[in-house]
C-alpha cells in the first residue's frame, strides 16, 4: 500500500509540473537570470548588463530601479531623470560615467519581444554597490587629564563604505593594536579598537602626553584628522594638602578671635550699649509726644 501511495504521489507532482510549464508558456514569460552583484568606486564608471540574448527591431527595454517605490532609469527609448547627463546606453545594458552613492540600490531591466507563444518577456535583476572613501574622521581628545585616571580618545567616519577601520598615531608615529609590542617609551595600558575607533587608557601616566591623531582607512582610500595634543599632569597631592592645612588655620583662628572677643565681653558692651540708645531715644520721643500734646491743649 506504501509504495502504491508513493507511485501516486510522483504522478501528481510530475503531472503538476507539466501544467506549469504548460501555463508558462502560454503567456511567454521565462525564468529571471542569475542575479548579479556589481561594485564600483564612487565617482567612476560601471555598466549595469542585461544578459538578453540579442537585441532586435521589435523588442522593447525598460530599466527600473527597485526600492520602496519604483523609478524608471530608461523608458520609451530615453534615459530618465538626471541619468540623461551622465549615463549612456551600449545595446541593454547601461554604462554609467559617473557613479555616486546615491545610485546603489538593485536594479531590473525588463526585454519584452513577440514570439511564436506570444509576447515573450525576459527580466535581469542587477545589484550596484558603491564603495566610498572615508571622510575626515572626527576626533576628540582631551586637552589635559591627570595622572592614574581613565582616559578614552574618541575617532569617527560616517561615509565610508565599507566600514573603515582606524589607527591611532602618536607624534605621528603609529600606535600598534597590541600595547606590549609597542616602544617602551609609551604607556602599556591603552586599548585600541580599530572597529570602533576608541583608544582607551586604563591608567593614563605622564609617558602619555602628546599629539594624538586618527586614520580612517578602508579599501578604496584613507583620510586621518588633525592632530590634537593631550597633556598629563601628575596629582599634587603636597599642594592639596598644603592647601587644607592653610584653611583649617583660617578656621581655627577665627574660632580663637570669636571666643576671646566673648571673654572680653565685648559682644555684651555692644548690646548694653544698643539698649541705653534705643531707651534714649524712647525718652526723647517720649518728650516730644508731652510737649505737642500741650501746645495743642493750649
Amino acid at each position: 500500500m506504501a509504495r502504491r501511495s508513493r507511485h501516486r504521489l510522483l504522478l501528481l507532482l510530475l503531472r503538476y509540473l507539466v501544467v506549469a510549464l504548460g501555463y508558462h508558456k502560454a503567456y511567454g514569460f521565462s525564468a529571471p537570470k542569475d542575479h548579479q552583484v556589481v561594485t564600483a568606486i564612487e565617482y567612476q564608471e560601471v555598466i549595469l548588463a542585461c544578459k538578453y540574448p540579442k537585441k532586435t527591431i521589435s523588442s522593447r527595454l525598460e530599466w527600473k530601479k527597485l526600492g520602496r517605490s519604483v523609478s524608471f532609469v530608461y523608458y520609451q527609448q530615453a534615459l530618465q531623470g538626471d541619468f540623461k547627463d551622465r549615463a549612456e546606453m551600449i545595446d541593454f545594458s547601461i554604462r554609467i560615467k559617473n557613479v555616486t552613492r546615491t545610485d546603489a540600490g538593485k536594479y531590473r531591466c525588463e526585454v519584452s519581444a513577440p514570439s511564436e507563444q506570444g509576447q515573450n518577456l525576459e527580466e535581469d535583476t542587477v545589484t550596484l554597490e558603491v564603495l566610498v572613501a572615508p571622510a575626515v574622521p572626527s576626533c576628540e581628545v582631551p586637552n589635559s587629564a591627570l595622572s592614574g585616571t581613565v582616559v578614552e580618545l574618541r575617532c569617527q567616519d560616517k561615509e565610508g563604505n565599507p566600514a573603515p577601520e582606524y589607527t591611532w598615531f602618536k607624534d605621528g608615529v603609529p600606535l600598534s593594536e597590541n600595547p606590549k609590542l609597542g616602544s617602551q617609551s609609551t604607556n602599556s595600558s591603552y586599548t585600541m579598537n580599530t572597529k570602533s575607533g576608541t583608544l582607551q587608557f586604563n591608567t593614563v601616566s605622564k609617558l602619555d602626553s602628546g599629539e594624538y591623531s586618527c586614520e580612517a582607512r578602508n579599501s578604496v582610500g584613507h583620510r586621518r584628522c588633525p592632530g590634537k595634543r593631550m597633556q598629563v599632569d601628575d596629582l599634587n597631592i603636597s599642594g592639596i594638602i598644603a592647601a587644607v592645612v592653610v584653611v583649617a588655620l583660617v578656621i581655627s583662628v577665627c574660632g580663637l578671635g570669636v571666643c576671646y572677643a566673648q571673654r572680653k565681653g565685648y559682644f555684651s558692651k555692644e548690646t548694653s550699649f544698643q539698649k541705653s540708645s534705643s531707651a534714649s531715644k524712647a525718652t526723647t520721643m517720649s518728650e516730644n509726644d508731652f510737649k505737642h500734646t500741650k501746645s495743642f491743649i493750649i
